[in-house]
């Protein structure tokens, strides 16, 4: 599966990544597009590093969601600490 199916599995990942783990984030929806395109090429990455998955099969493969919302979940929450990190250490 090319790069560019990656990309629009993440888009639809950040976005679902958003909905499992609501809340305010600082950038609105284009840093969550962003969040969902980077998390769903570390999911497939992840994927294929941890479990030997060969890229992932196929765009319509549940496992190559899983891994995208998986991997959009866990960009998401770091984003989340590394953001609230800065903001609580300016407000101190």
């Amino acid at each position: 599966m090319g790069i560019v199916a990656w990309i629009l599995i993440g888009l639809f990942a950040g976005l679902i990544a958003k909905a499992i783990m609501p809340g305010k984030d600082p950038g609105g929806i284009i840093v969550t597009m962003l969040i969902g395109i980077v998390g769903g090429l570390l999911g497939g990455w992840l994927g294929k590093v941890i479990f030997g998955v060969d890229s992932i099969d196929g765009f319509f493969d549940l496992s190559t969601w899983i891994a995208a919302i998986i991997g959009s979940i866990i960009l998401l929450a770091l984003y989340r600490l590394a953001i609230g990190s800065r903001h609580s250490h300016r407000h101190a």
